[in-house]
């Protein structure tokens, strides 16, 4: 893994690349954001174990679910805002999504064209961050974060007939929501979950108590970090069941994992996905660069740490999904092969997931070995 990281680090200093294979950069005509600036050529193909799904378009933070026989993902849409980076990731100022399918893996990725916008949405000021999507009786509902008029996430929710929409947002988020990266979860039992949470830009440390603070704190090292939160959907798939409630993420030993634990930390983007009548939570570790991952009996968890599922990418994170489709597991995720590793503008991809027998999942390195 060194020798990957090590050749990432030569390229982004010398930005010289003599072959893109079979890769192409995302058309001028088809971003309108992204012809102002003057984007890297993206790395070469033959170095990644897997390819970017979408190529016309920048994407990132895909969620995956099966609806109607199709793999549907429901991705952020990157643009170049010409922001410099910052703590509250102002660069990432998104304003729409697509929704893409698959009938088959390897198969043609069907773009569905826009299916909401921000302007569309009477509560929400800008940034529309992560998206998860969910169906029930035939209808199919899209959540969204974005800042509200006083600066502060929310989650939306948006319907639509159809899995690729277009969806009508409601006029008011999630009442009780905050924070970010909706991930939506169906139980067997035809119960629906909705899991949130990213620190920093994210505003999760705003909620420490369940009440919005305007200090911006953090535990210390060798406190608990901060962890993701979630709560049953009402019956109506767009309000509440209850107060969202934290989901202990605890290490090997039954202790909280704690915040100055880098590479376990929770940072943002949890997921959950079950197997074999276990719960599996994954979340993306922001500074550790990692797919984290730990299982519980119970939806609500706690949830015992157990291992990495994807190693450090091109790029400062990533944010993913794991799904089933086609009698496989899949996880999805980006990196920055596009943009030649700008943090900003990001690509998302498709590989297998192993299970293992005793319930742990296979580490997947999203390089070629040398």
């Amino acid at each position: 893994m060194a020798n990957h990281l090590k050749y990432s680090i030569l390229f982004l200093c010398t930005l010289a690349i003599s072959s893109c294979d079979n890769t192409d950069l995302p058309s001028a005509s088809s971003i309108a954001r992204e012809e102002s600036r003057e984007t890297p050529a993206p790395l070469p193909a033959r170095h990644f174990k897997d390819q970017a799904l979408v190529s016309h378009i920048y994407t990132a933070d895909p969620s995956a679910h099966v609806f109607e026989g199709k793999l549907f993902i429901y991705p952020s849409h990157d643009i170049d805002t010409q922001s410099a980076p910052g703590a509250e990731g102002q660069h990432y100022n998104m304003e729409d999504y697509h929704v893409f399918s698959l009938e088959t893996v390897g198969g043609a990725v069907t773009d569905h064209g826009p299916a909401l916008h921000l302007g569309e949405v009477p509560w929400a000021s800008k940034q529309m961050w992560a998206p998860d999507a969910a169906e029930k009786d035939g209808t199919y509902y899209l959540y969204f974060p974005a800042k509200d008029q006083h600066g502060l996430f929310r989650i939306g929710v948006a319907t639509a007939s159809k899995p690729q929409g277009p969806f009508k947002p409601l006029n008011e988020p999630i009442a009780g929501s905050y924070s970010i990266d909706p991930a939506v979860f169906k139980d067997d039992d035809g119960s629906y979950y909705l899991y949130l949470g990213g620190i920093r830009g994210g505003q999760l440390q705003h909620w420490q108590t369940g009440q919005y603070s305007a200090e911006n704190s953090y535990p210390k090292d060798k406190s608990p970090t901060l962890l993701p939160r979630m709560a049953q959907l009402a019956e109506d798939m767009v309000s509440l069941a209850h107060p969202l409630t934290t989901i202990p993420i605890l290490d090997e030993n039954g202790n909280l994992i704690n915040f100055g634990d880098k590479a376990r930390m929770f940072f943002e983007a949890p997921w959950l996905h079950k197997f074999q009548g276990r719960y599996y939570l994954s979340w993306s570790t922001g500074e550790g660069h990692t797919i984290q991952y730990a299982t519980a009996d119970k939806p609500y968890g706690p949830f015992t740490w157990r291992g990495t599922i994807l190693e450090p990418v091109l790029g400062w994170t990533t944010h993913h999904s794991i799904v089933k489709f086609q009698e496989k597991w899949f996880l999805l995720y980006h990196d920055t092969q596009l943009s030649g590793g700008i943090d900003h503008l990001r690509n998302i991809k498709m590989t297998e997931l192993q299970h293992k027998q005793d319930g742990s999942i296979e580490t997947i390195d999203a390089y070629l070995a040398d």
